[in-house]
């Protein structure tokens, strides 16, 4: 059954009394960047660096927890299919003779460093711990052991990470268990490092499970990244077990803080980021965070399952995999992660050239126009669209199958079960150069609407299809592709 909605209305970006508020509001534009998912397959904990020789390096967790990969390409896509180099193995005893986990690939000080959680044979006596790379390229580059990074407990410790701060003063942050907290596997520790393996003075925990959803399997804070913007300090980390209740938390501190002071950090009170039954993603997290190619958007890189019931310990279950996608940011200077995006190209949002606060926004049953979420000003572009050709259709990000359709002069969203000629034309656009500005985008109707193009009404309340003929109207029929 077709299912129609509401006229597409335009979202903004802040709101009133439950009012959308038709003003210009100070969101920085940035290109839109597209991404195909899934990015790779059976590779858990992806990370992702883009260093200052123009390559990405990649690497991640294997299936087999048995060694060390790392790929290399000149931009993100691509690592999906660059070879891998094994630049280290699990050793006959000792440590790194049992799990290899999570490896991070940083540059300091003209060295390389990995930093990777390394078990022992038949024991659970798994450790953060440090590899040191010499070379410029670090497929290449000759690696030896730094060894398990002292910290103020011999516990379960795993997935170390580093950042630098303004003033200069390197952290490392990663997870472990607390002596005095046995019923739960792990928190988040932060310290400052005396040199890449080795931490200066006592580690304070930042964070541990005490929230119900992460809680739920196992009580765990795990697999940090950090990312620095707009004079905060923000950690994303992962929580609960690895099956389709993991998700991930948000961590924020003033970049002028005392980061030692566990006081300095605030939590969010529910997940960020978590499983879609509507994209059918499951269990994400695990992230990285890197910039896109053109060095003006930030992307996430996280891995998820694209399956929800797993049969007997999900750590067993080979099939995470990495995944790649833009991340957003809100008027006050906070990520907004969104949705683990469907399958296939990565969505973009549509920006009014007339009112640069203003978004295309699906709106469905149930949501108010003061309760929009990212995913519901994200499309997808389908190309070729559900007419062939060279057409194209936008597909709602928040409720995949649905698309933008006109109807008449109005705009409405219909399902894709609609198989008929009627519907696949009706929600099928020519793409064309902005009318108002050739750096944007205007989507004309086809067939016996052709001339028409989808654009704001004269109040700006609402998204229609008509001409567009005045200096005004051309304006209203444009957007930019974020």
């Amino acid at each position: 059954m077709t299912r129609s909605l509401r006229n597409l209305i335009i979202a903004t970006t802040a709101a009133l009394l439950g009012q959308v508020l038709l003003w210009s509001v100070p969101v920085a534009a940035s290109p839109a960047v597209s991404y195909v998912n899934t990015l790779v397959n059976q590779r858990a904990d992806p990370y992702i660096v883009k260093h200052t020789d123009g390559w990405y390096y990649f690497t991640a967790t294997v299936p087999e927890f048995d060694k060390i990969i790392i790929r290399r390409a000149q931009t993100i896509q691509a690592l999906g299919d660059a070879a891998e180099t094994t630049i280290w193995k699990r050793k006959a005893s000792g440590v790194g003779s049992g799990q290899v986990w999570a490896p991070e690939l940083h540059y300091i000080d003209g060295k390389w460093y990995i930093y990777v959680a390394l078990g022992v044979s038949g024991q659970w006596r798994i450790r953060a711990s440090v590899l040191e790379g010499t070379g410029d390229n670090p497929l290449t580059a000759k690696w030896v052991e730094k060894g398990i990074i002292k910290t103020n407990w011999d516990t379960f410790s795993l997935d170390a990470t580093t950042f630098v701060t303004a003033n200069g003063t390197r952290y490392l942050v990663w997870a472990q268990q607390e002596p005095s907290r046995t019923d739960e596997n792990s928190s988040l520790m932060i310290a400052p490092l005396q040199n890449p393996w080795t931490i200066r003075g006592t580690a304070v925990s930042i964070s541990r499970p005490d929230q119900a959803w992460e809680r739920i399997g196992y009580k765990v804070n795990e697999g940090p990244a950090v990312i620095q913007r707009n004079g905060k300090i923000f950690v994303t980390y992962s929580a609960s077990a690895t099956d389709y209740n993991y998700c991930m938390g948000l961590l924020t501190a003033s970049a002028s803080s005392d980061l030692m002071n566990p006081a300095s950090w605030s939590k969010s009170k529910s997940p960020i980021f978590a499983s879609n039954a509507n994209t059918k993603q499951w269990g994400p997290g695990h992230n990285s965070f890197t910039t896109s190619e053109d060095g003006q958007s930030d992307v996430i890189i996280f891995h998820d399952r694209g399956y929800k019931d797993i049969k007997g310990d999900p750590l067993n279950d080979p099939n995470r995999r990495a995944r790649v996608q833009r991340l957003y940011w809100k008027d006050d200077g906070t990520p907004d992660f969104g949705v683990p995006v469907s399958d296939g190209n990565t969505p973009v949002r549509l920006r009014s050239y007339t009112s640069p606060g203003l978004f295309v926004r699906y709106r469905g049953q149930g949501t108010t126009a003061s309760t929009a979420s990212l995913a519901e000003t994200q499309f997808r572009i389908v190309s070729p669209g559900l007419a062939g050709g060279s057409t194209v259709s936008l597909e709602s990000t928040s409720n995949p199958g649905t698309f933008l359709r006109r109807s008449g002069t109005r705009i409405q969203f219909d399902s894709s079960n609609d198989t008929s000629s009627t519907f696949k034309t009706e929600a099928s656009f020519n793409q064309r150069a902005g009318l108002a500005d050739s750096t944007g985008v205007s989507l004309e109707a086809i067939s016996d609407a052709a001339g028409q193009f989808v654009r704001l009404d004269e109040g700006g309340n609402n998204v229609v299809v008509s001409a567009a003929t005045s200096a005004a109207q051309k304006g209203q029929a444009t957007f930019y592709l974020e």
